[in-house]
């Protein structure tokens, strides 16, 4: 008797995994430039080329995809590895690589885009505003707490609080910068501004935090 095995139809094979990609990036467009409330999934479907049913077999709402949109460009500019500690590096070369990744990440018009609309509809959809903390500022900042802890235990840091420590690492990146960007006023920085920026920010925490000798 001879059996005859099934492919399978299920998420994963090659043309899924494109058509999840596309509808991320259509997502990803779509949510910066219109909105969230802007954006239908048709929209979505029509720029990803494929179907709204497809969508919805992907993500099964708005919300969702939302969601998987922010996490895509998280991972794309700060991605799970760059927080691995390398213990037997030095800590100020690793800390500028995260700066400089958080800092180009925050001040992309795309981001400014998204962080614009999550702070003009956080009354009326304070879910949303929930949603976008916990896929983005949240995955981060977890991530860089458990670079803290692992630098801590390697002896190189001294931190009786890494969500605090996280928090003001973070809240320093962003500076007076981030806050013009995001009004909309000031010249942007120079690379070399930019670069003098995290350098200072890195030392300060670094002196903030080295092991008292």
């Amino acid at each position: 008797m001879s059996f005859v095995i099934a492919k399978s139809t299920g998420p994963g094979r090659p043309k899924d995994l494109e058509k999840r990609a596309a509808i991320l990036q259509a997502a990803k467009r779509l949510f910066t430039t219109q909105g969230f409330d802007g954006t239908s999934m048709d929209a979505i479907a029509s720029a990803a080329g494929v179907s709204k049913l497809t969508v919805y077999s992907h993500f099964q709402d708005k919300e969702r995809l939302f969601v998987a949109a922010v996490e895509c460009v998280c991972q794309e500019q700060m991605p799970a590895e760059i927080f691995l500690a390398d213990l037997k590096g030095p800590i100020r070369r690793q800390m500028l690589t995260i700066a400089r990744a958080f800092f180009s990440l925050i001040t992309s018009e795309e981001a400014l885009a998204v962080h614009r609309t999550i702070v003009a509809n956080a009354q009326q959809s304070p879910k949303l505003a929930q949603l976008f903390w916990e896929a983005g500022p949240k995955r981060t900042q977890e991530g860089f707490e458990a670079f803290l802890r692992d630098e801590v235990k390697a002896g190189k840091l001294e931190i009786a609080d890494t969500h605090r420590a996280a928090s003001q690492f973070f809240c320093l990146l962003k500076g007076e910068c981030h806050a013009r960007m995001e009004f909309g006023c000031g010249e942007p920085l120079t690379a070399r501004e930019i670069d003098e920026h995290l350098n200072a920010t890195v030392d300060l925490f670094l002196r903030a935090y080295s092991p008292r000798q």
